[in-house]
């Protein structure tokens, strides 16, 4: 049996906030909208859902259209649902955000944008729409998770050094961390399986690399293992 509704309903978006990190600084990747409204602005990737797809398989979707992103760390943050943050129409949004290598993940724009960037997080423009306050609040998000699951791994190579790991947690809490503390802390978890390999092609002293071993991990939190740093 068909039913049809007799009330009005909202438009649904999917918004994906991407976060990414080099030497120097924490990174988001933004695109610069090619159509109204908000012509020629600056946004977070995404776009309306079609019938019978999931919001996911949407926020997906708009990433690879209009970044070419695919395959990377995605996690729900949040619904933005005032009836004023699109001039268009009543549109609800369910935003993103993701966790990518930029090494790994070369960015280009597709679709309805006219570019694809990646912007410090300390040098943000103007953002469309409400874009601003939901890249505030999967920052916030990013800040408080990363201290208690290990999702910074996905912003690393494969193999890293510790000197890279740290530098990850500096940059994303926005403060210094004790070397010798963390190098502690981290270890002692024995989630890291240390590789008979150290860098190559670098300007000071070749670090140990090292290597997330999630089968591990997953193991130790069946058993009741914390992630906590």
């Amino acid at each position: 049996m068909n039913y049809t509704y007799r009330h009005a309903r909202p438009a649904v978006t999917a918004d994906c906030v991407v976060f990414g990190l080099d030497e120097e600084d924490l990174k988001v990747l933004l695109v610069q909208r090619g159509q109204e409204p908000f012509q020629g602005h600056w946004a977070l990737p995404g776009g309306f859902a079609v019938v019978g797809e999931a919001l996911e398989d949407t926020a997906r979707r708009e990433l690879a259209e209009e970044t070419g992103l695919k395959d990377v760390f995605l996690e729900q943050l949040y619904t933005f649902s005032d009836p004023q943050r699109d001039p268009r129409e009543h549109v609800v949004t369910v935003a993103y955000y993701a966790l990518v290598n930029l090494s790994d993940h070369p960015v280009q724009a597709a679709t309805d944008a006219r570019s694809a960037a990646w912007f410090c997080i300390d040098d943000i423009p103007k953002l469309a729409f409400d874009h601003d306050r939901i890249l505030q609040t999967a920052y916030e998000r990013l800040r408080g998770k990363i201290t208690y699951q290990p999702i910074g791994f996905e912003l690393l190579p494969e193999k890293f050094p510790l000197r890279m790991l740290q530098g990850v947690y500096e940059k994303i809490l926005d403060r210094p961390l004790d070397k010798r503390n963390f190098r502690k802390k981290i270890l002692s978890m024995e989630i890291l399986e240390e590789l008979d390999e150290i860098e190559t092609d670098v300007g000071h002293r070749a670090a140990r690399l090292y290597r997330f071993n999630k089968r591990v991990y997953d193991d130790k939190v069946k058993q009741g293992f914390i992630f906590e740093l």
